[in-house]
């Protein structure tokens, strides 16, 4: 009898671990909107856009280092982008410009590319067996929020005894420590017929393009990086802010949460632990059920939550029941969406192709963030962008309704 291939092996151990740090500090960087807006007494827009332009500079660069993996190899690829990421962090911690944060964030964007999903993922997936390769996936997607459940808490705390510089320059040298796992990532070229094989880079990415299914990912991953990068952005300053106070007394009081700042940085890190659970369930769901209609069913629960949260009063046990729910849902789509093109384009392109869909999500994060920082300057707080989250969010579920699962070459 064939002995089945492990799940766990030490190219998925040094994925989850990597994706780990990264998304750990990309996470942390809503809980510095109110310090440096104080600091330089800045609108909030200006921040804001600066977090805006690093996901949109994310977007940019992940189908960029995608197609550098392929070309030069995953590991090269992996330390170049640590080695922007810090350059990145290290450089913001000295600017004192709105317009030096914006550029800057392009390096810190273009550093998460090349440590994030694109090509960590396409490493794990080339490493999988077909049958472990969904939940592998999963592994990977959830060690981010994984990174997400501490990020947060760790940069407020660190925050109360050090400066925000300060906070940047230890997350600069924490994310040069990530290259000590470098050698597990090894994963041998994914098996393929002669006609892929021979299929160049720009075949298929002319093929996709050609795919109506391909361009429907494509538009409905927009919303989940609005949704996403909105929330990562501005929750923390609107728990802060719209929340109503947490009373001596209670729960959280007792376990030392005693202002809506803290609770804010620690909704983040309660996403990230609820959304571990998600993604895992979403990983063994895909093995067995439709990838579209399981992503459709998401884009509509986050609908609903948002929703409901933003239609009852901000309290805090509004804020943590939103935080367990979204959570849930939170990265759900990611191995949903990276499965769903392995599995119809292959594995050799898939670091390229997830990134270019992935940029999709970034533009909807761009707008997200920069959006809400604009229009709480406009208004005075946060109503209006969060409405417009649950419009496109509403959007994404039908949008996924249409897309075929069948592998383009037996389309």
């Amino acid at each position: 009898m064939q002995k089945s291939a492990p799940l766990i092996t030490p190219v998925l151990i040094a994925g989850c671990t990597i994706l780990m740090i990264s998304f750990a500090i990309r996470a942390s960087f809503g809980v510095f909107q109110i310090p440096i807006a104080e600091e330089f007494n800045w609108p909030r827009a200006e921040f804001s856009l600066a977090i805006a332009i690093q996901n949109l500079a994310w977007g940019i660069g992940q189908p960029l280092f995608g197609a550098l993996a392929e070309k030069m190899g995953d590991r090269r690829a992996i330390v170049i982008g640590a080695l922007v990421y810090a350059a990145g962090l290290v450089l913001s911690s000295f600017a004192v410009s709105p317009e030096a944060h914006h550029v800057y964030e392009v390096l810190v964007g273009f550093g998460i590319a090349g440590t994030g999903f694109g090509v960590i993922l396409a490493v794990v997936g080339r490493a999988s067996s077909d049958e472990n390769r969904s939940m592998s996936l999963a592994i990977a997607t959830a060690a981010g929020s994984a990174g997400q459940v501490f990020g947060a808490p760790v940069a407020e705390w660190m925050l109360g005894f050090l400066s925000w510089q300060g906070v940047f320059v230890v997350f600069a040298a924490t994310i040069l420590g990530v290259l000590v796992m470098l050698p597990l990532m090894r994963a041998a070229p994914a098996p393929a017929g002669r006609a892929v094989l021979e299929q160049s880079l720009g075949a298929a990415l002319r093929q996709a393009a050609r795919d109506p299914s391909y361009t429907l990912i494509f538009v409905g991953f927009f919303s989940c990086g609005y949704q996403l990068g909105f929330i990562t952005a501005h929750f923390p300053a609107l728990v802060t802010e719209m929340c109503g106070p947490i009373l001596p007394g209670g729960a959280l009081h007792n376990i030392g949460i005693t202002t809506t700042s803290a609770l804010g940085a620690v909704a983040i890190s309660l996403i990230g632990l609820a959304n571990i659970g998600g993604t895992l369930m979403a990983g063994w769901l895909g093995n067995r059920h439709s990838r579209k209609h399981l992503l459709a069913g998401i884009y509509a629960a986050r609908t609903l939550v948002a929703a409901a949260f933003m239609l009852t009063p901000i309290t805090p046990g509004t804020v943590l029941l939103f935080s367990v729910a979204m959570g849930s849902l939170w990265l759900a789509t990611v191995p949903l969406t990276s499965g769903l093109i392995a599995h119809i384009y292959g594995l050799r392109y898939m670091g390229t192709l997830y990134g270019i869909v992935f940029f999709s999500h970034q533009l909807g994060s761009f707008l997200g963030v920069w959006l809400g920082g604009r229009l709480y300057d406009l208004h005075g707080d946060y109503s209006l962008v969060w409405w417009i989250g649950v419009g496109v969010g509403a959007f994404s579920a039908l949008v996924h309704l249409p897309v075929r699962e069948r592998p383009l070459a037996a389309a």
